[in-house]
């Protein structure tokens, strides 16, 4: 078999919560013998050895292109990205971009090959907020515009794709692949008191009570001193009856510090700094709560079946809400304490695991691609196994 003979795609990784998406996305591709699949990773998530953790625990092979992009503006770095991204594009011959989530690398490189006219692959398409002060749901809405094929996680997704003007033919519902991913490494997390040990006063972790844990990034919660010091306070009450494990992002320890909350949180709270990706996942795989504004810890603590309390006044993910674990408090300082006090006093939210959140997500992305790449291109490789897949189903 010849390389002409394959399906040739490039695959975008950008930030953090790509990583965790991508895994099992070129894992499934490997498995394949009608995809060559290419890693291009824009460089959007530039701490090194956090980069290199992500890849090395999860198996993703090193990327063939590093952009190198690194910080900016919302604006700069969507146009570095697309300046960096258009001469690998037009080195790399390739029948597809495949994209994942809703990052400034996922619009910046839909857009260069859209234009282009290289098609758009689109993993976790159709989820909203239907909040467009959030930068994340103007790259949602603009990718979901200007892709091909289209992968959601939940049938709610295909709803809005079609409010969107967006063809039901394009869509394909496949699950998460998030979840692939938390399956297939849940045995490997370390346990939590050894992911503490390092951590002085953790050891009040393991009472009666138990533990939660938080993270925050958005800027709605950290960029101003009102919101931030708000959500503090309130956490540093909770902390007084939970144990509160607090996985500083960067850019929140920058604004902790710029506000003067540094010091208090420290006192009320368990500082940690970013964690990766299993040692984070041990931990809320042992909390009682987890509270957050990450709207992929809203799936995966869905997942694992530990109550989710997200600090905003909405989610793209409404399937955690109707069916999960997760209920979106805001940051209302009352309902965050109620909230907590229901998860002490009778376990909380338990909820249940969505439709085809089963491990198997990446697979069936596999299978969809080569049932559409035959349908536009009929090689007889690609043709041979989407007869196969045909049969199978």
């Amino acid at each position: 078999m010849t390389s002409i003979d394959r399906l040739h795609l490039l695959c975008v990784v950008g930030a953090r919560p790509n990583f965790m998406k991508i895994a099992p996305i070129m894992r499934a591709f490997a498995d394949s013998d009608a995809i060559d699949a290419v890693l291009v990773h824009t460089g959007q998530h530039y701490d090194a050895a956090m980069m290199a953790s992500f890849f090395a625990q999860l198996g993703i092979p090193a990327p063939a292109v590093d952009l190198e992009v690194g910080s900016g503006s919302h604006a700069v770095q969507t146009a570095d990205v697309m300046k960096r991204f258009e001469p690998v594009l037009d080195a790399r011959a390739c029948d597809a971009v495949l994209v994942v989530g809703d990052v400034n690398s996922t619009i910046a490189c839909a857009l260069v090959a859209a234009k282009k006219g290289v098609p758009v692959i689109h993993v976790e398409a159709g989820l909203r907020s239907f909040d467009r002060s959030m930068p994340e749901e103007i790259n949602r809405i603009l990718t979901d515009q200007l892709s091909a094929l289209l992968f959601t996680t939940e049938r709610s997704a295909a709803v809005n794709l079609e409010r969107e003007g967006i063809s039901r033919e394009r869509v394909r519902f496949v699950g998460n692949v998030m979840i692939d991913t938390l399956l297939r490494n849940r045995a490997r997390c370390p346990r939590a008191v050894d992911v503490l040990s390092v951590v002085e006063g953790s050891a009040r972790c393991f009472g009666a009570a138990g533990f939660g844990v938080v993270t925050l990034h958005r800027p709605a919660n950290v960029d101003t001193a009102d919101s931030l010091t708000r959500i503090v306070d309130v956490l540093c009450e909770v902390a007084a009856d939970l144990p509160l494990v607090f996985a500083v992002h960067p850019r929140t320890r920058a604004r902790l510090s710029e506000f003067g909350l540094l010091e208090t949180a420290a006192r009320g709270l368990l500082l940690m700094p970013p964690l990766p990706y299993l040692e984070l996942l041990g931990l809320v795989g042992a909390a009682r709560v987890v509270l957050t504004d990450s709207g992929g810890l809203q799936e995966e603590t869905t997942a694992l079946g530990v109550p989710c309390l997200t600090l905003r006044e909405n989610t793209e993910r409404p399937i955690t809400v109707e069916e999960g674990t997760n209920t979106v408090v805001g940051t209302n300082p009352a309902l965050i304490r109620g909230a907590v006090r229901t998860v002490l006093a009778g376990g909380g939210k338990r909820g249940r695991v969505p439709e085809l959140w089963d491990g198997r997500a990446a697979e069936r992305i596999r299978d969809e691609v080569v049932l559409w790449a035959a349908g536009r291109r009929p090689l007889a490789v690609l043709t041979n196994q989407a007869r196969a897949i045909r049969g199978r189903s």
